[in-house]
Order: C-alpha cells, then sequence, then structure tokens
C-alpha cells in the first residue's frame, strides 16, 4: 500500500477530511485487510438527546470508505487521471448503542464482494479506549453500515469496470460476510 490518509480541516465539520499524500506508515499487518480507520467524537456531533447524532454515524462511514479507496487504488491521483469514482448507491445503516461526546472511534472495513463494476463492503464501529486502539476481540460495534458502491466513469456519466489492479485488490481483500450482513429493514404493519 502506497498512500496513506492524512488530515486537513473541512470547512463544514472541522474535521479533519481524509486526503492522500504521505507514504503508509500504518499498514495492515498481513495486506489481507484495511488498516482500522480512527475518530474523535466532536462536541457538535452530539444532538438534543446528548448522544452523537445519526449524520455524523454516516459522516465517519464516508471517511472510512475515503480510506479504503485510497488503500485499493481509487485515490485523487487516480480519480482525476481516470475520471472515474466510487459511488454508493445502496446503503443499510444499524444504529445499536449510543455514543459520547468525545468517545474514541474505530472503523472495522470489510470487503464482501467485487465484480467487474460494483463493490459490497461494510463498516464496523466501536468505541475504543484511546485515539489510535484497536477494538478488543469481544467488542460489540456500536453501529455498522452496508454499502454497494458503484464504479463510475464520470465524464461519460455511467459505470465502467474498475482497472485490472483495483479489481485485484478488492478482490484480495474479501472476506466472509458478518452474520448482520444482508439484513433489511424489518416491516411494521399499517395502522388504520
Amino acid at each position: 500500500m502506497s498512500e496513506q490518509h492524512t488530515h486537513e480541516r473541512t470547512a463544514a465539520t472541522g474535521q479533519p477530511a481524509v486526503t492522500e499524500q504521505t507514504p503508509a506508515a500504518a499498514v495492515a499487518a498481513d495486506d489481507t485487510s484495511l488498516p482500522l480507520f480512527h475518530r474523535t467524537v466532536r462536541p457538535e456531533w452530539i444532538d438534543y438527546n446528548g448522544h452523537m447524532s445519526e449524520a455524523f454515524y454516516v459522516l465517519v462511514f464516508g471517511y472510512a470508505t475515503d480510506a479504503m479507496m485510497i488503500e485499493t487504488g481509487l485515490h485523487a491521483g487516480y480519480r482525476e487521471s481516470a475520471g472515474c469514482s466510487l459511488y454508493t448507491a445502496e446503503a443499510h445503516v444499524r444504529y445499536l448503542r449510543e455514543v459520547a461526546a468525545g468517545s474514541h472511534l474505530a472503523v472495522r472495513t470489510r470487503l464482501l464482494g467485487v465484480d467487474a463494476k460494483k463493490a459490497r463492503f461494510c463498516h464496523e464501529l466501536y468505541v475504543v479506549d484511546a485515539p489510535d486502539d484497536v477494538p478488543e476481540p469481544e467488542a460489540a460495534p456500536v453501529a455498522t453500515t452496508e454499502l454497494l458502491a458503484l464504479h463510475v466513469d464520470q465524464r461519460a456519466g455511467r459505470t465502467a469496470p474498475f482497472p485490472d489492479s483495483v479489481r485485484e485488490r478488492l478482490a484480495s481483500l474479501v472476506e466472509p460476510a458478518p452474520a448482520w450482513a444482508g439484513r433489511s429493514i424489518a416491516e411494521v404493519p399499517a395502522v388504520r
């Protein structure tokens, strides 16, 4: 892996954004999994219920997707030269536990499948004790998301095949889906 995300502040959130600039310092131990992505919950992410607002779970998951893109060759240089990017076509988020201001977060990303133009992956969000900690093996996630993303040629406005090197890198990361993946939202009967 030749790149790692460094951080710049975004105007919208004041939170570090993901950019690609330096050689990787934190590489997954065996190159068959992605490095954890870390953030700390900011006070402005807390809503009127006293916990992290749902929008910011999705923001953290979005940053984790950006980090995955960097690690798999879909970095800014690729996007600029190829005119292609990854677009989220479908997502399912589960909010499992409340998260307080100042909590340290770690996101584990798993690739679940890839074909010529699509990738299915998930993120599991954990609260950890310190900014760069690894979740304990028995830790339960506080939130999860499962996503289907399309590789899109932005100039042509349609899906396009991944370059072989990217598809092969994504395929090398595929692992079995967790038990919760593939679920849909439960039916709620209409009251008449």
